[in-house]
């Protein structure tokens, strides 16, 4: 087997591959479901103190650009205004 990762052990990746392999298809989704959250929250975390100033809807914008693009960002702007009023 060729690694996957340049700085992992090959034999831990292949006990990890392993590992995997024997979660059933709910534990893999609820594992991924997991992962998603914590990387969203640390995401939105960094933001936050990055911008102590901002407000929340701010915040949800700036993450939005980071993460989908800025004409995405910018057209749930447009939304949230029309829709804030």
């Amino acid at each position: 087997m060729r690694p996957q990762s340049i700085d992992t052990n090959l034999a831990v990746e292949i006990k990890l591959i392993d590992m995997i392999r024997k979660l059933t298809t709910s534990q893999r989704m609820l594992k991924s479901f997991s992962l998603s959250s914590t990387v969203i929250n640390l995401s939105k975390r960094a933001i936050n103190r990055a911008n102590p100033n901002k407000d929340k809807t701010e915040l949800d914008l700036i993450f939005v650009k980071l993460h989908y693009g800025n004409e995405l960002a910018d057209k749930l702007k447009l939304y949230l205004q029309k829709t804030q009023k």
